[in-house]
């Protein structure tokens, strides 16, 4: 395996850019696909071993990101400004612009110019969750490196050496609720993120098990995981940014950004474990157990699970899928939205 990559799903990626090491890079490249697989630690892996060095940061190393919803089109003027500076200490000069997906249109169409005619000694790699958002004429001047969501087993072997205590079944379950994403691996072994996530399961079976069941009391639980999860990112960045020399506005644009994103991706995978959980109950009504994603949770799901059930709980999961949709869609009021949601699924649990 190269030293690139840190897992076999990304075979191909490893394939293309030993090759640009071996034979010479492309002037730019566009790695693409889904959220918390390795995306931006093989850039960077990628753009040291280009500089030639093992240093976390280097002089000819530059690095942008969106500040705020986008990249707007000054970020893009102050890399084209840096790009026609020769490198320091290198043969070359490395750029990284992380999320590339969140270019506006203005910021696409400046970046443009230099992905048409770059100089000769720059390097620039953009990383995307989405190949959507990206404009074909960016795409087309770019190699494209793909990278997919990460296998069961592959995540399961990073939960066995990073967290050998868990019992078994917990570590399985983690591994499978994880759905192939490391950052949501990381959130998922620390000990705040399990709280949250014992609180999100009790959520998911009061509809059915509670005497008298408060559809907003539910929403409130995923509010307030999204909202805890939220000031956590917020202080990492404040740390991280602390002894960077950067104006006020802007580092608060950054705390802000990372507080939003952070709140933001936890209320989304609280609603695929939600849907998850009616899913399991369905599966487990069936006798098919060895296909639960919350093995560890099996003694509430036999508890649970009936064939009266089944059909409830396929809407159940219909309609946290649909929301999920949506709120990935449009500017949705999360408490409101998560109270209809529950409401709906109390009234298909009960039909």
């Amino acid at each position: 395996m190269s030293t690139l990559v840190r897992f076999s799903e990304h075979a191909e990626a490893a394939r293309l850019l030993e090759a640009g090491l071996r034979e010479g890079p492309a002037h730019a490249y566009l790695f693409h696909g889904p959220p918390g697989v390795g995306k931006r630690e093989t850039a960077r892996a990628f753009a040291r071993a280009l500089l030639g060095t093992e240093r976390e940061f280097h002089v000819d190393l530059y690095e942008l990101d969106a500040l705020g919803e986008m990249i707007r089109i000054d970020a893009i003027r102050e890399l084209r400004r840096d790009l026609h500076m020769r490198p320091f200490e290198a043969d070359r000069r490395v750029y990284l612009i992380q999320r590339a997906h969140l270019l506006n249109e203005d910021a696409a169409d400046a970046l443009l110019k230099d992905l048409e005619e770059p100089p000769s000694y720059a390097v620039i790699v953009l990383i995307a969750d989405d190949l959507g958002p990206i404009p074909e004429t960016i795409r087309s001047r770019c190699q494209l490196i793909p990278f997919r969501r990460l296998s069961e087993r592959a995540v399961r072997e990073l939960v066995d050496k990073r967290a050998p205590e868990l019992a078994d079944a917990e570590r399985a379950a983690l591994a499978r609720v994880a759905a192939g994403r490391l950052d949501r691996l990381e959130g998922l072994l620390d000990p705040a993120a399990r709280a949250r996530r014992e609180a999100l399961i009790e959520a998911a079976r009061a509809p059915y098990l509670a005497e008298r069941f408060e559809p907003a009391d539910a929403a409130a639980v995923l509010v307030e995981n999204a909202a805890a999860r939220a000031s956590e990112a917020r202080g990492v960045e404040e740390a991280r940014i602390a002894e960077l020399d950067l104006s006020a506005r802007e580092a608060e644009q950054r705390v802000r950004r990372a507080a939003h994103g952070a709140e933001r991706e936890e209320l989304l995978a609280q609603l695929e474990e939600l849907a998850t959980w009616y899913r399991d109950l369905v599966a487990v009504a069936v006798g098919a157990e060895e296909a639960a994603i919350h093995l560890d949770r099996l003694p509430e799901l036999r508890a649970d699970a009936s064939r009266e059930r089944i059909v409830g709980a396929e809407r159940a999961a219909q309609a946290v899928r649909q929301l999920w949709r949506e709120l990935e869609e449009f500017n949705l009021a999360p408490q409101l939205a998560l109270e209809a949601l529950f409401v709906r699924i109390a009234r298909e649990l009960a039909a």
